[in-house]
């Protein structure tokens, strides 16, 4: 007997497995989903919120709690009294419903820009067009930026605003909530740890040798004055020749160097959360923050390495890379390498 099998052949459509990138020229989706994603962190910081206030035991050290998110809000000075000892947790309590809120509104403005809004938002109504952008249009995609570095600037800010005016922030060196009084204007104060200068002395911790509360706070102000004002010169202002020349301008491109930030955030929360106990209080925290710190260490290193995949696309762009694209990435690997080289024997210096 012969028997014949039957094959499907018919192709399948994985095509959304690309996620974002089938929004690539949709600028009204794109920036749908982009809300939606925003929505998605609010949720996700309110619900945790909600449950760690659910579960929290007064008496028991937070570390000791597993708790990842009251700490944050309690190092700004949230619900706490003398000593770090957590007096109301209805602070809390209020934040998370307020985030909530906030997930709510974003998801639907994230569903309207999908599925009512434009798909393309220059054809869209009123200004909706002014915010269409193409990836290879400086100019426009300057303006963009411009409008995110304003919303960083507001919020560190606001930090400010609490630490100076509404309530102030803990301070772990008199174990208290206290108002900044006097923030650390100096430029040559702020400015000398990203050199690794602090009051004056060498220390290779850069920013995180930072000891007292003024100076975090005085650096929030340089971050905030800079960003606001870097976000209107970039929605006024087309970058200039020498930055166009510099600068790749396509979808992967841009994707790069958010990571390249991002990545940078998290290296610098790494070395914090590693060596500073000033904006990481131990009462909090507790006194060993090394797998908390291998954690934004890891992220670090997986957000270099989209990085470099998503920089060497852009530069590719189907093609071989030229020799100063292949000497540029291997300057950068040496880098990379050099960092977490100073990374490991600094943690292995640490007391």
């Amino acid at each position: 007997m012969t028997s014949t099998t039957s094959i499907n052949t018919t192709q399948k459509d994985w095509s959304w497995l690309s996620g974002n990138a089938r929004l690539i020229d949709l600028s009204g989706q794109l920036l749908g989903a982009h809300i939606a994603h925003a929505g998605l962190i609010m949720f996700w910081a309110g619900s945790i919120t909600l449950l760690e206030v659910t579960r929290f035991t007064p008496g028991v050290p937070m570390y000791d709690q597993n708790l990842l998110l009251i700490p944050n809000l309690a190092r700004m000075g949230w619900g706490i009294g003398a000593g770090g000892e957590v007096v109301s947790t209805y602070p809390y309590f209020v934040i998370g419903i307020l985030h909530l809120v906030a997930s709510a509104v974003l998801g639907a403005g994230g569903l309207f820009h999908v599925f009512r809004g434009p798909a393309v938002l220059k054809n869209g109504d009123g200004r909706a067009p002014k915010f269409h952008y193409e990836w290879n249009d400086p100019k426009k995609l300057g303006f963009i930026l411009g409008h995110h570095l304003i919303f960083l600037g507001v919020a560190a800010l606001l930090f400010v605003g609490k630490a100076v005016l509404w309530g102030g922030i803990y301070d772990p060196a008199i174990e208290d909530v206290r108002i900044i009084t006097n923030p650390t204007i100096s430029p040559f104060t702020i400015f000398g740890y990203m050199f690794g200068f602090d009051h004056g002395s060498w220390n290779p911790l850069g920013m995180a040798a930072v000891n007292n509360l003024e100076d975090v706070i005085g650096g929030h102000i340089w971050i905030g004055i800079m960003c606001v004002a870097g976000g209107a010169w970039h929605i006024t202002t087309e970058p200039l020749s020498w930055a166009k020349k510099a600068f790749t301008y396509n979808g992967h491109a841009i994707l790069a160097y958010s990571l390249a930030g991002v990545a940078l955030m998290a290296f610098t929360s790494g070395y914090f959360v590693a060596f500073n106990n000033l904006v990481y209080p131990e009462v909090f925290y507790g006194a060993d923050l090394t797998e908390f710190a291998a954690v934004q260490f890891g992220l670090c290193a997986t957000f270099v390495g989209g990085h470099i995949w998503h920089a060497i696309k852009a530069k590719s762009d189907g093609k071989a890379l030229e020799e100063k694209d292949k000497f540029s990435a291997i300057i950068t690997g040496f880098l990379v390498l050099a960092v977490v080289v100073i990374s490991l024997v600094l943690l292995s210096a640490k007391p």
